[in-house]
């Protein structure tokens, strides 16, 4: 496509609101150039189906360069279209396996809650064996305070999607009002095992977007990348938000360094969060 300015959202770009009618893309204007690609529908056959009667996502047949995201990133106020750097190396998105949630859900679940619940259920399980996470053990210390910024949040998630890129993955394209959201609205799984329905976790996403700074960047079968602007960069804070990671992805810690304070380490300063789930 020619590098013009484009005054409406191009192509089946409109069918992404509004039940696929295309009502809520009044207005909504796209001036970036729209690699070639196509929409993602949900398989008919997921029990979610039925909340969604529009595709999914829009997705890029190639891998683009992290600019490329900076520059939809930038459009997302005017265009309703947040940008996702997807990761088909185990699961091609195109497949159709994921099974959107109703992004109005979102709003229904509040992460500390949701994080005294994970906690609670764990220490129930834990046999009396805490060690894991000290010092807080069987006591959940709940939200972590907000971090300080150290830049732009916006300038940081430009500068991890173009670092991501280097991965060689595709674009995709979701109608939410802000990137946390995203996870709900594409339906994704990657956290299946450990939570059966994504809605809570965007909540979290969203307190994350608001206490540190997060963006939601990249999304793969089971994995998230997020840049963040305002990381936690003392020990006591650090610690802090390694307890919410936890109960966010518990895996990042029995499959990593296995004590919150050592996690901690991997994350105090760091302009970049990485989940991954089994």
């Amino acid at each position: 496509m020619d590098d013009v300015e484009v005054r409406h959202l191009p192509g089946d770009l409109p069918q992404l609101f509004d039940g696929g009618a295309g009502d809520g893309a009044a207005g909504r204007t796209l001036s970036v150039p729209l690699p070639d690609g196509d929409l993602v529908w949900p398989d008919p056959g997921y029990p979610q189906r039925q909340f969604l009667m529009r595709p999914a996502f829009w997705l890029s047949d190639d891998p683009v360069g992290g600019g490329v995201w900076a520059r939809f990133r930038t459009e997302h106020p005017r265009s309703g279209l947040w940008p996702l750097l997807m990761d088909e190396t185990d699961q091609p998105w195109a497949a159709g396996q994921i099974a959107p949630e109703p992004v109005a859900e979102v709003g229904n679940y509040q992460p500390h809650a949701f994080m005294y619940e994970v906690w609670a259920d764990w220490a129930e399980q834990a046999d009396g064996d805490h060690d894991d996470l000290a010092p807080f053990g069987r006591h959940c210390p709940g939200p972590a305070p907000a971090g300080v910024p150290v830049d732009d949040p916006d300038a940081v998630a430009d500068r991890h999607a173009r670092a991501l890129a280097a991965r060689g993955l595709s674009l995709g394209l979701v109608a939410v009002d802000r990137g946390a959201d995203a996870l709900a609205a594409v339906g994704w799984q990657g956290a299946l095992n450990h939570n059966e329905w994504t809605a809570p976790l965007a909540a979290v996403l969203r307190g994350w977007e608001d206490r540190f700074g997060a963006r939601v960047i990249g999304l793969g079968f089971n994995t998230l990348e997020l840049s963040v602007a305002a990381p936690p960069v003392t020990t006591r804070h650090a610690v802090h938000v390694a307890a919410e990671h936890w109960a966010f992805c518990p895996d990042i810690l029995f499959q990593g360094p296995g004590t919150l304070a050592g996690y901690a380490e991997e994350i105090r300063g760091k302009t970049n969060w990485s989940f991954w789930w089994d």
